[in-house]
């Protein structure tokens, strides 16, 4: 009972589980500002190409509506250059939705030129300061091996 005699009211929420996850590996070298970057652009490769994580669109109480999000958390890992390179190789032989950022990107300042910089190197030469992925939570588990959240 609360101090006027009421009766207090608790809602449990439990946490949904999810199957699949949604995560991404950044360089633990970056600055913080590029970490942000780097996860906003892997991000919204995932969204613009997997439709099904998505949610419903948002609205407030006034009826504003807002653009829809994730129906899932994203997780966000760290770890060094040789862990990013061999996730891609795992995330790739596990044939899992992926989106790469090459350091390279941060001289570049639009689409076209992102595209034909990641263009011009070999899949094993590309200079990984992060990736993107979705998939079955146990593989993208496997696939992150040694990284660790981001924090």
């Amino acid at each position: 009972m609360g101090r006027t005699g009421t009766v207090k009211r608790v809602t449990i929420v439990t946490p949904t589980r999810f199957d699949t996850k949604i995560a991404v590996l950044l360089s633990d070298d970056l600055l913080t500002w590029q970490r942000l970057n780097v996860t906003a652009f892997l991000v919204s490769g995932l969204a613009g190409t997997i439709p099904e994580l998505l949610g419903e669109p948002y609205a407030d109480a006034d009826g504003t509506a807002y653009l829809p999000m994730f129906r899932q958390p994203v997780l966000v890992f760290a770890g060094s250059r040789d862990l990013l390179s061999a996730a891609h190789e795992r995330a790739i032989a596990r044939h899992l939705p992926l989106s790469v950022f090459t350091a390279d990107l941060f001289a570049t300042g639009n689409d076209v030129d992102n595209r034909k910089a990641v263009a011009a190197v070999r899949r094993d030469a590309l200079d990984l300061v992060g990736l993107g992925l979705h998939g079955p939570k146990n593989a993208v588990d496997k696939v992150l091996k040694g990284a660790t959240l981001h924090g």
